[in-house]
């Protein structure tokens, strides 16, 4: 149980900035991120990349089978929720849908997947 503890901390903070963002409230995040060329693509790059880390490492590293492919189920359910995220966007006036975050967010999944695969396989 303990080891799910980071994982569900992070998914609250995340959540939190989600919830922050739809209500158009501004916080020092927000600031930090328009402050930084790229900012906001950084931001979602290393948000759902390292919620994608903490939730394999609480699933005990499982995996889903795609015939010869096998996918990590953290990556696969991040993904599906970062999917989700984005577009409900669509449903908020002062959010917009934005298929560069939506990469951003894959590219940080995959990226802290396979760095986190990679450090877990060569021990």
């Amino acid at each position: 149980m303990k080891r799910h503890i980071p994982t569900l901390v992070f998914f609250g903070f995340l959540c939190w900035i989600i919830y922050l963002a739809d209500a158009a409230r501004s916080s020092v995040f927000f600031q930090w991120a328009g402050h930084l060329p790229g900012g906001d693509k950084l931001g979602h790059f290393c948000l759902f990349g390292l919620l994608a880390l903490l939730l394999n490492r609480s699933l005990g590293y499982r995996s889903l089978r795609l015939g010869r492919l096998r996918l990590p189920l953290g990556a696969v359910l991040v993904m599906l929720f970062a999917i989700g995220e984005e577009l409900t966007q669509l449903w908020f006036p002062n959010r917009t849908f934005d298929l560069a975050d939506l990469a951003a967010d894959l590219c940080g999944v995959v990226t802290f997947s396979l760095l986190q695969w990679r450090l877990w396989w060569s021990t």
